[in-house]
């Protein structure tokens, strides 16, 4: 092997290690995130109070400074898509929660699919929670 080879090997060598150890920047996807309903239950009725949490599935940990920017709530696990209730969004003191309330007169299954911007994420975190309205 010439010297002028054996320098380009070495160089390029040289140069896939730097390149390899340098510190890469880590984006979570939207699929590192989950809405929880807490509870899962509540009183059906024209002022129902439905409570999420955002859980970074990673760490296990709620995330406190995500918003909620679109809610759409409606009977699609029971069959009725086109049974809809607004979900108006709630102040709320505790961390992590975040609280709507909604007119679930009909006792039943509800869906509330959420899309929300969680700082430092760049794409949309996107989910849907099951609210079972009991009487």
């Amino acid at each position: 092997m010439s010297v002028s080879l054996r320098r380009i090997s070495c160089a390029f060598v040289i140069g896939f290690l730097a390149w390899a150890g340098m510190p890469t920047t880590s984006y979570a996807a939207p699929r590192d995130y989950r809405f929880e309903a807490v509870p899962p239950q509540v009183k059906a009725g024209n002022n129902a109070q439905i409570t999420v949490r955002l859980i970074h599935v990673p760490t296990g940990k709620p995330v406190t400074n995500a918003v909620i920017f679109q809610t759409r709530l409606d009977m699609s696990p029971m069959g009725m898509k086109d049974m809809t209730a607004k979900a108006i969004p709630v102040k709320v003191e505790e961390p992590g929660l975040y609280k709507f309330q909604a007119p679930l007169d009909m006792a039943g299954d509800w869906a509330l699919q959420l899309s929300a911007k969680v700082p430092g994420e760049t794409d949309t975190i996107q989910g849907s929670v099951k609210i079972t309205a009991i009487k």
